[in-house]
């Protein structure tokens, strides 16, 4: 389960960059906004448009490439499916000469899985930039201001930011936990290599104590929010008062900009 270490959903590296400074709303707004963008790109081009716009936004954040592409390697398993169900599952032109060929590996294909790759490893930068740029409490009162509207429908808007923080905030906590387990069954001779048979039965003295440990967590999260006379959204306030500026109309405007542009080249 080494593949955990490359994850960085969840994590939050403050850099003071103008990205980390925009509004947590016009954010949230910019990132859909965005990932309707890229399902609308039909061209390998745009793409490669795409790509040049957020390595700038990339450069904005101050933020380390690597910790943004790392998260590629922990999808590779992703990607492999996605590239083998279009090349040997699409119709058209045979390749001549490919392994495996009996299945009918085609050209068209091999495109098609190639570009739905690049679409999914496009999202899961966008996620991940997203994250790292913006806190967890930050990324609640976004959401939770965003969904205040629907109170009035009685839609819980504060309880499904709040889950939504814990959600994120314990993936870090869990990817720590389980290379913690992982040295402690290490130490105790434990071996994750062999065949695949093999390293999943090694798992299984892993993932019973990582569940342990979830729950044992989860249940001091509980007993700590009860403590502090936590009852659920009703009459909180926000010790953060969001105020939208320039900056935030300006990154809205760009993202709706892309949008428009996606809608036109279709």
């Amino acid at each position: 389960m080494a593949f955990l270490a490359d994850i960085t959903l969840g994590q939050y590296i403050p850099t003071g960059s103008v990205i980390h400074r925009l509004d947590p709303r016009a954010k949230l707004l910019s990132f859909l906004l965005l990932i309707i963008s890229v399902m609308l790109i039909k061209e390998i081009w745009g793409y490669l448009l795409f790509l040049f716009i957020f390595a700038l936004i990339v450069r904005l954040s101050k933020l380390p490439p690597f910790y943004l592409l790392r998260n590629l390697r922990s999808f590779i398993w992703l990607f492999l499916i996605t590239l083998f169900l279009h090349l040997f599952f699409s119709q058209g032109t045979i390749i001549p000469l490919f392994p495996l060929n009996s299945l009918g590996a085609t050209y068209e294909g091999l495109e098609k899985g190639g570009f739905f790759c690049l679409r999914v490893g496009t999202l899961i930068l966008l996620a991940a930039l997203l994250t790292l740029t913006t806190s967890p409490m930050e990324l609640t009162d976004g959401i939770e201001a965003l969904l205040r509207p629907l109170k009035k429908l009685g839609f819980p808007s504060q309880e499904l930011a709040m889950m939504m923080m814990i959600s994120l905030r314990f993936v870090p906590l869990l990817v720590e936990e389980t290379e913690t387990l992982k040295k402690a069954q290490l130490a105790r001779g434990a071996d994750f290599g062999g065949n695949i048979l093999q390293r999943v039965k090694s798992l299984i003295p892993l993932i019973v104590p990582l569940f342990l440990s979830t729950f044992r967590r989860a249940d001091e999260l509980a007993l700590a929010m009860e403590a502090r006379c936590y009852r659920g959204g009703k009459g909180r306030t926000s010790y953060s008062q969001l105020k939208l500026r320039g900056r935030d109309l300006l990154a809205l405007s760009l993202s709706m900009a892309l949008l428009a542009g996606g809608f036109f080249l279709l």
